[in-house]
């Protein structure tokens, strides 16, 4: 007979008081992580949730799976934010998109940010999407070239000179930081299209892991 138990949503069995103290952790951990980052201290993620250390454990016994399911909406979206992309008829269009997409998600949440970037021993979710979405972006790249949008020695480590660029802007920006990468990519997809064809020193090879965490 089928295990009628592994397709539970997490939390499910809990008692009200323990999924509501769950739910309130969860909260509070996106907010701390988005304004400081993952490393925030887990005191500090216990208190925002106004419940005690050891409850924060009992519920999430390690820094990864707290981080993990904290994002797990956010992760979703970005995977799908790049299915979308790939399926796009157009593909300069496609990566266009996915372009303005990810940057805007960096700017709005330094958290999620960290946290894709972030290497946890004990929990692999967020590296092998990682892996993931460089193959995911490479097709991107690969596409748009070939339908001759994307100027040809544009390479896919061109997209983390990208987001390294913006992580600067952002992080620099404070409330206007949407605004701030908005504008620089803007600029910086003007100077992607295959009309501009100046030509540019060599590319670094430079992967996602190299974006600070």
């Amino acid at each position: 007979m089928p295990d009628q138990t592994s397709h539970k949503p997490p939390g499910d069995g809990l008692r009200a008081d323990a999924r509501e103290n769950r739910a309130k952790i969860l909260r509070a951990a996106r907010e701390a992580f988005a304004a400081q980052g993952v490393d925030v201290p887990v005191a500090a993620v216990a208190r925002r949730a106004g419940v005690g250390v050891a409850t924060l454990y009992r519920r999430f016994p390690t820094r990864a799976s707290l981080v993990t399911e904290a994002f797990a909406e956010e992760l979703s979206h970005c995977v799908s934010v790049l299915d979308d992309g790939l399926a796009d008829p157009d593909p300069w269009r496609g990566f266009w998109t996915v372009i303005e997409k990810v940057c805007l998600l960096q700017a709005a949440d330094r958290g999620f940010t960290q946290a894709f970037l972030k290497e946890f021993p004990d929990q692999t979710d967020f590296t092998l999407e990682r892996t993931r979405a460089e193959e995911r972006l490479a097709l991107l790249v690969q596409r748009a070239k070939e339908a001759g949008g994307l100027r040809q020695d544009f390479e896919p480590g061109d997209i983390t000179l990208l987001l390294l660029a913006n992580g600067g802007v952002t992080v620099g920006s404070g409330e206007e930081a949407a605004t701030a990468s908005r504008r620089l990519v803007a600029y910086l997809l003007q100077s992607f299209r295959a009309e501009a064809t100046a030509p540019l020193p060599p590319p670094a090879p430079l992967g996602l892991d190299r974006i600070p965490a």
